[in-house]
């Protein structure tokens, strides 16, 4: 794995991000979690999607590095591919879906956190589980 890291006092880490994301087989995996922001890296399989959502307190920035696919905002439909970034405010409906032949890979920034501190499930199914049964929850302030 090309990942650099470094940790100093346990919280401020460094990161290839692009590389962690390509890297990364997992449909979720957390990468960091501060108090006010968390870093997310995310494999969407071919025809898969992240889910119809809204975070009622959680703004969420989407950075795709690899594959195409539609995102769904707010009740319109845009195209995504690498390179392109979309910012969804708390309160926003949303899904993203991969509709290529390749992995939709990308990152992604929440703030606050959304997800349980290194949490990691390697399909949406275990992540929704995990969800439902109160397993992946954000730690409090």
């Amino acid at each position: 794995m090309t990942e650099k890291s470094f940790s100093i006092d346990g919280n401020v880490q460094h990161f290839t991000i692009a590389d962690v994301a390509q890297e990364n087989s997992d449909f979720r995996k957390v990468l960091w979690t501060g108090e006010h922001a968390q870093i997310v890296v995310m494999t969407v399989p071919v025809g898969g999607e992240i889910g119809d959502e809204v975070h009622p307190e959680t703004d969420q920035i989407l950075t795709f590095v690899s594959g195409t696919g539609h995102a769904d905002l707010n009740g319109e439909t845009h195209p995504i591919e690498a390179g392109d970034q979309c910012a969804v405010p708390a309160g926003a409906q949303h899904n993203f879906r991969n509709t290529g032949d390749e992995p939709l890979i990308l990152y992604t920034i929440y703030s606050p956190p959304e997800h349980a501190a290194g949490g990691a499930f390697a399909t949406k199914e275990e992540a929704d589980t995990a969800e439902a049964a109160g397993e992946d929850n954000p730690p409090q302030a």
